[in-house]
């Protein structure tokens, strides 16, 4: 890794305008800002190049909540949740032998963006997402099996976006949006 020259503040990284956007979304959504601040906050957070004009674009923004994360873990056997349960900002799922099985057509969502990893040994899993989410597997490290997910055409908008990462040894991953 490089460092900057002397007397220049390193530049920004992708996760840290990430993060920034999505502070900005959540203010948004919990109605902390309008819509004109919210895209010229956005407009600023995309193209300054410094941590420090990054911060004056977040400097009235309510302080950032703890993050919720829950965790799932079985060594075998089957981990399941359907019907109405909460889902975590960030939800950790561990089996080393065990079937998963999460359906969040019904769950109550908070959140823009859920986080779920997976560390799955073998087993297969399942996930029936919300009919209007956008999901993105772009993070799942998969060692056998490919994951299977078609998205749906055409996703509406304001629906949460479900990021699923981890690594899946012998299983394989199904998502599908529910019906209803």
């Amino acid at each position: 890794m490089t460092t900057p020259p002397e007397g220049r503040p390193p530049l920004i990284t992708e996760d840290d305008r990430d993060t920034a956007v999505r502070r900005l979304q959540e203010a948004y959504a919990e109605g902390h800002i309008s819509h004109d601040d919210l895209d010229e906050r956005l407009h600023q957070v995309l193209t300054v190049p410094t941590h420090s004009e990054l911060t004056a674009a977040l400097a009235t923004l309510p302080a950032e909540k703890a993050a919720t994360t829950s965790t799932i873990a079985a060594a075998g056997g089957r981990i399941r949740r359907r019907g109405v349960w909460r889902v975590p900002r960030s939800l950790k799922v561990r089996s080393a032998f065990g079937r998963v099985r999460l359906d969040l057509s019904r769950a109550v969502i908070d959140h823009p963006v859920v986080d779920i990893e997976l560390q799955l040994g073998t087993g297969r899993a399942k996930i029936t997402v919300p009919r209007d989410a956008i999901v993105d597997i772009e993070g799942l490290r998969t060692g056998w099996k490919d994951s299977r997910y078609t998205p749906r055409l055409p996703s509406r908008p304001g629906g949460p976006t479900i990021r699923i990462s981890g690594t899946m040894g012998f299983g394989r991953l199904t998502i599908r949006h529910a019906r209803r």
